[in-house]
């Protein structure tokens, strides 16, 4: 029988790649995203798609709805990948931006976990795959919230593996670096919403260092991989038969890990200042 798996935040980068990539791995793909356009989209492009707001708690549950209405009560596997970032120093970030985003990236991921477990319990199977970052593990300046909320998933992440040991449900993360996405370009409204960095401490730094990277596109950066290289991690986990703990993806993730390993406390932070 057809495998099937319910993605988030399907409209590019990532998703967009994980929910071509495994349709053509002959699943059967669920695409969900936030926006009605994107979804009639990949509609066109040959997925099926319909609307998942991670910060809308009906929206979840709809979706859950329509997912188990098509496949008759059951869902092989959960992707939980859509997230976004607010660029900006920490002392810069108002309680209520910390709570919008936290709505996206965890409480969303979590609502929408906790909806699709009692499923896989009753079928006796599943595999549920978070989408965390480098930035799970390893902090950088500007990124506080971002990195706030990865830091967060994986640990709620691990909690839920140890857990879930004695069922049939297998817990994974994928940790990408750089990837190709609209992850910059994506982040400028939250930023122009949310940080007033023209009165900050910092408005000098942010002139000269984040509003220049945030506005300006340089190309990839050094590192940078296409989405398919997430896809490919994504496969394993989804189809192995005993799926890893974490994947790794790009090099800096694999050197991030291994320094923070590796070195005392204050030399790994003095190389992650160091950029």
């Amino acid at each position: 029988m057809t495998k099937t798996v319910l993605m988030t935040g399907c409209s590019s980068g990532i998703g967009y790649d994980a929910a071509h990539g495994m349709a053509a791995r002959g699943w059967r793909v669920f695409a969900t995203c936030r926006k009605e356009e994107d979804c009639a989209r990949l509609w066109d492009e040959g997925l099926e798609s319909f609307p998942l707001d991670y910060e809308d708690e009906a929206s979840l549950r709809e979706a859950v709805a329509e997912t188990l209405r098509r496949t008759g009560g059951t869902l092989d596997a959960l992707y939980n990948n859509g997230a976004y970032a607010i660029p900006g120093a920490v002392e810069d970030l108002p309680r209520d931006a910390l709570r919008a985003i936290y709505e996206a990236n965890l409480f969303g991921y979590h609502d929408l976990t906790r909806m699709i477990i009692p499923v896989m319990r009753a079928q006796g199977h599943g595999r549920i795959v978070n989408c965390s970052s480098v930035l799970g593990f390893t902090p950088m300046k500007w990124r506080g919230a971002y990195v706030s909320t990865k830091f967060a998933l994986e640990g709620l992440t691990q909690t839920l593996r140890l857990e879930m040991q004695d069922t049939p449900i297998h817990v994974s993360l994928i940790q990408p670096g750089p990837i190709t996405s609209d992850i910059r370009k994506n982040s400028i409204p939250h930023f122009e919403n949310w940080i007033d960095w023209r009165v900050s401490a910092r408005a000098n730094q942010y002139e000269n260092t984040l509003v220049k990277r945030l506005y300006e596109s340089r190309g990839p950066d050094r590192f940078e991989l296409s989405a398919d290289a997430v896809t490919i991690k994504l496969a394993h986990a989804l189809e192995a038969k005993r799926p890893r703990y974490n994947y790794y993806v790009t090099r800096p993730t694999y050197m991030m890990a291994a320094l923070k390993r590796l070195l005392p406390a204050r030399l790994f932070e003095w190389v992650v200042a160091k950029g």
